[in-house]
């Protein structure tokens, strides 16, 4: 068993009293991993009619499963590895962490941030529920993280997503009392995930939970500001002091008083939120619809998650149209091969390069890493489709794919970047671009000639 500080011992044995022994206990067992299904791409049903893993569901987040631990080793395949991996199927995940967005009711056509939204666990499954429609703005105040960000949220097959790297305090000024939705999955100090990250243990003492603390509670009121009246924030946390949890939501309450929380979906083995001395009792009553994951009472890790809405009828909106730009030539001709919906939405171009912004989708002036999905660039009179294109299509919306099996040999060297030979599966045209796909679903392009498809699979993404 891994060495925990003492003084979060302590803690631990105040909060769980007589269930501390239970607790501790689940440090001598395995670490369940999992993995979260892209509804945007397939239902559950297909999904099973097709998984190569055979892992059980996770029982309180519709669309997650367990990997197992001896899955990999038996049969010789990394799920992070395997060919439906890239073709953003699932998303990794530990079971736990998926409890957040799926407990922050998305509708579609709403306006949603993630404010701490790096690697992308969480703001791939928010992008998913919009089904096309409003948008995602998915931040991270680190520039090298919001890259590992993007990348998820265009492996996902999303259309209608921004991506921003800024200070929360300058988008409070942006977007005052702006986002139907707002999930804050705070940093913390991340007790809950001491079992999965043993290395975590020992930043604890440098960095206890009256460091996060502050930060919390900035970003809290910071998430508040921008969510409209009627709207719900999400706060969560992967620890579990009171300090970075209850106390948190009890001092949002105390200094934005039209905030109050609201019962999340239950599950059976979650435990509410926890009382303060000395708080009211009206704070203690809201604090009790919080939800915590404890270790020793589910199959997963440690978590807390606390819903709340802020107070006020919400305002009917029609989302202003904008202009599109004039598309080159060479990227009309592209799109006649498309059969996506263009209408929800706009065209600009920036150079050489094409995108398509969703409706009611200028934002103001602000650190973009992306606007919109990203189509491709005129290059010498010729159009190159993005992989991020690539990614929200399908053979249903793309006039000519190449569909391979998961088992063909051709797939890995695909993922690979190499050339493939395909002549024995010929698709719609001859020649020209291809959608490359696995089992029916989009993996990138490439172009045929004879038979030949010469590969555009983008080279930052490739199978090692």
């Amino acid at each position: 068993m891994i060495e925990l500080p003492r003084a979060f011992k302590e803690e631990m044995k105040a909060l769980l009293g007589e269930e501390y022994p239970a607790y501790l206990s689940t440090y001598e067992r395995p670490v369940r991993q999992g993995f979260r299904l892209n509804s945007r791409k397939l239902t559950k049903e297909k999904w099973e009619s097709i998984d190569p893993f055979g892992g059980e569901r996770v029982p309180w987040t519709e669309n997650g499963y367990y990997i197992e631990n001896e899955w990999g080793k038996e049969k010789g395949i990394s799920p992070s590895r395997h060919p439906y991996y890239y073709a953003g199927l699932y998303y990794i995940q530990e079971p736990s962490a998926m409890t957040p967005a799926s407990r922050l009711p998305i509708e579609p056509g709403e306006r949603v941030l993630d404010l701490c939204a790096a690697p992308g666990g969480k703001a791939t499954e928010l992008g998913s529920r919009l089904s096309g429609k409003g948008f995602l703005v998915a931040n991270d105040i680190s520039s090298s993280r919001a890259k590992a960000l993007l990348k998820n949220l265009e492996m996902t097959g999303l259309t209608n997503y921004y991506v921003t790297s800024e200070d929360p305090e300058k988008l409070r000024e942006k977007f005052p009392g702006f986002f139907h939705k707002i999930l804050i999955d705070a940093p913390c100090s991340g007790e809950g995930m001491f079992h999965k990250e043993p290395q975590m243990a020992g930043y604890w003492e440098e960095k206890p939970p009256a460091y996060y603390s502050e930060i919390q509670k900035n970003l809290i009121l910071q998430g508040a500001d921008m969510l409209r009246p009627g709207g719900m924030l999400l706060y969560s946390t992967c620890t579990f002091s009171k300090e970075e949890n209850e106390e948190v939501i009890a001092f949002l309450l105390k200094a934005r008083p039209d905030m109050e929380t609201i019962q999340p979906l239950p599950y059976k083995d979650f435990v509410s939120g926890f009382s303060l001395e000395g708080e009211s009792e009206e704070i203690n009553r809201q604090l009790q619809k919080c939800i915590r994951l404890f270790p020793h009472k589910i199959s997963g890790e440690g978590h807390f998650a606390a819903l709340l809405r802020k107070k006020g009828e919400e305002k009917q909106e029609t989302p202003a149209k904008e202009k599109s730009a004039v598309l080159p030539v060479e990227v009309q001709d592209f799109l006649k091969m498309v059969s996506m919906d263009f209408s929800r939405g706009f065209f600009k171009t920036e150079g050489e390069r094409i995108f398509f912004l969703p409706e009611g989708g200028k934002l103001p002036r602000l650190r973009y890493l992306r606007t919109g999905l990203y189509l491709g660039d005129v290059k010498k009179k010729r159009f190159e489709p993005s992989q991020a294109f690539a990614m929200a299509l399908s053979p249903d919306t793309f006039d000519s794919c190449i569909n391979l099996s998961a088992e063909d040999m051709r797939t890995v060297k695909y993922l690979k970047g190499e050339t493939i030979e395909v002549g024995d599966l010929l698709s719609a045209r001859d020649k020209g671009w291809q959608l490359v796909c696995v089992d029916g679903f989009a993996l990138g392009f490439g172009k045929l000639n004879q038979g030949i498809l010469k590969n555009k699979y983008y080279a930052g993404w490739r199978l090692m």
